[in-house]
C-alpha cells in the first residue's frame, strides 16, 4: 500500500514535470495529488459498478491530512452501502468531480469535444483508440503514459503483423495527446520525437475480370449471409462495414434507393446509393430476422441471429479465398496461387471498372462518397450537384457488365 503519509511528508512533496499521485498507506484509495504547478490536493480512487472513479476531496492546505482521511472514510462508508459517493458527495465540502485524468475518460472527452467537431473520420479515430490503446491504458492516468509506453504499444501492433494499423494508431494517439497538451492536461506529448513505425504502402490492387468472376462465383458457393454481402459489395462499390451493417430501414426498394446515414458513413456524410435491378434483387431476397424487442428500424440486412450484423470477416475471407483459388486453378492467365487481395480491393476494382466503361471521374467519386479529389477544397464547398441520374446509370451499366462477365465465364 505504501508508507503512511505524514504532515511533514505532505509538505515536502515537490512538483515534477508530470502530475503525481502519492498513495496514503494509512487509508486505501486516498492519494495526495501534486500538480506540475505545485498545487496539491486530495483524491479518493475507488471502483463502483465495475468502473474506476475519483472523488476530489479538496486542496491542501485548506484540507489537511486528517480532514482528507475523514472525508475519504465517509465516502467509503457510502460506497459500502452501494452508493457512489461521487453522486451524493461524501461531505458538504467534498467536490464531486469526474476523473478527467484517466485515459479512458480523457478519450471520451477528446472524441466529444474535438474529434467529432474537427475530424470527419472521428468514428475511425475513436474505434482505433478504444480497440488498440484502451485495453492497455484504460485505468491509467494520462500523465503516467510515457514515450516508452507508446513505443511498446506500437511495437506490439507491428509485431502482430499489422504495420498499417500501427501507423493509424500512432496517428490517432499523436492527435489525442496533442489535444491533451492544448487543454493543459499534460505538459508534453509522449509522442513527441517519434515517427510512424512503418512505411506506408499505397495499395493499388485491382481484380482482373477473371478474378472478379471468381469472387462472384465463390460468393455463390458461400451462400447467405456472406455470399449476398460480397455480391452487394461488387455491385455498389460501398465500404465493407457500410454494407455489412446495413439496416432494412435504409432501403426504399420501390424507388430502388439505399441511403447510408451520416452516422454510419466513414466521412460522416449521408450517402444515397441508387440500386441497380441486380442489387435490388439481392436486397429483396434477404430474410428479415428481427431481434427480440426491437422494432422494424433495427432489423439488420445481413444477420444470422437478428441481434447483431454479420461479423467474423477473417474466417469468411479465408473460406472465400479457398473457393476463389479453386475456381482459378485452371486459368492460364492467373498466377498460381492467386495474388493476395483484400475485400477493400473490390471497391477499387468497381471504381476502375466503371472508369473503363466511360463513367466520368466526378460520378465515380460521388458513387464512392469521396469528399476529396474532384470535390476537395473550395470545389467541394460550391459543387453541390449530386449526379444522381448519372450515378444510377453508371451503377446499372456496371451491374450489366458484371452480369455479362459471369454469364460468359465457364462454370
Amino acid at each position: 500500500m505504501g508508507r503512511v503519509l505524514t504532515i511533514k511528508a505532505v509538505e515536502a512533496a515537490k512538483p515534477t514535470e508530470c502530475r503525481v499521485e502519492i498513495p496514503d498507506g494509512g487509508l486505501k484509495g486516498l492519494y495526495l495529488v501534486v500538480q506540475p504547478s505545485g498545487v496539491k490536493g486530495w483524491a479518493l480512487r475507488y471502483r463502483h459498478a465495475g468502473k474506476s472513479r475519483k472523488l476530489s476531496l479538496g486542496r491542501y492546505p485548506i484540507v489537511g491530512l486528517a480532514d482528507a482521511r475523514e472525508r475519504a472514510t465517509e465516502a467509503l462508508k457510502l460506497l459500502d452501502s452501494g452508493v457512489d459517493p461521487r453522486t451524493l458527495g461524501a461531505t458538504a465540502s467534498a467536490e464531486a468531480a469526474p476523473d478527467e485524468g484517466l485515459f479512458e475518460q480523457v478519450v471520451e472527452q477528446f472524441v466529444a469535444k474535438h474529434a467529432k467537431r474537427k475530424n470527419r473520420t472521428w468514428a475511425e479515430t475513436e474505434r482505433i483508440l478504444k480497440r488498440e490503446a484502451l485495453p492497455y491504458w484504460a485505468e491509467r492516468s494520462i500523465e503516467q503514459i510515457l514515450k516508452r509506453d507508446v513505443i511498446d504499444l506500437i511495437d506490439a501492433i507491428v509485431d502482430r503483423g499489422a504495420p498499417t494499423m500501427a501507423n493509424r494508431t500512432f496517428a490517432a494517439m499523436r492527435k489525442f495527446f496533442a489535444w491533451a497538451v492544448e487543454r493543459d492536461m499534460i505538459p508534453s506529448s509522449p509522442c513527441s520525437g517519434l515517427r510512424p513505425p512503418a512505411p506506408e504502402v499505397k495499395r493499388d490492387r485491382v481484380l482482373s475480370e477473371i478474378e472478379l468472376v471468381a469472387v462472384w462465383r465463390a460468393a455463390e458457393r458461400l451462400g447467405p449471409p456472406f455470399g449476398p454481402m460480397i455480391k452487394l459489395l461488387i455491385l455498389t462499390g460501398q465500404r465493407r462495414d457500410e454494407v455489412a451493417r446495413a439496416l432494412w430501414s435504409e432501403f426504399d426498394l420501390a424507388a430502388a434507393m439505399w441511403t447510408i446515414p451520416a452516422a454510419r458513413a466513414k466521412n460522416n456524410r449521408a450517402h444515397t446509393v441508387p440500386l441497380s435491378p441486380e442489387a435490388a434483387e439481392i436486397v429483396q431476397a434477404q430474410p428479415r430476422i428481427a431481434a427480440s424487442g426491437k422494432g422494424v428500424g433495427a432489423i439488420w440486412l445481413f444477420t444470422t441471429t437478428g441481434d447483431t450484423p454479420v461479423s467474423g470477416f477473417g474466417r469468411m475471407k479465408k473460406r472465400l479465398d479457398e473457393e476463389v483459388a479453386a475456381h482459378l486453378a485452371g486459368e492460364r492467365f492467373v498466377p498460381q496461387p492467386p495474388l493476395p487481395w483484400r475485400l477493400h480491393d473490390i471497391r477499387r476494382t468497381v471504381a476502375t471498372g466503371m472508369a473503363a466503361l466511360g463513367v466520368q471521374l466526378p460520378v465515380v467519386e460521388r458513387i464512392l462518397n469521396h469528399t476529396s479529389g474532384s470535390f476537395g477544397g473550395v470545389v467541394g464547398v460550391y459543387q453541390r450537384h449530386e449526379f444522381l441520374e448519372e450515378r444510377r446509370a453508371a451503377l446499372e451499366g456496371w451491374a450489366r457488365h458484371v452480369a455479362a462477365l459471369v454469364e460468359r465465364a465457364p462454370k
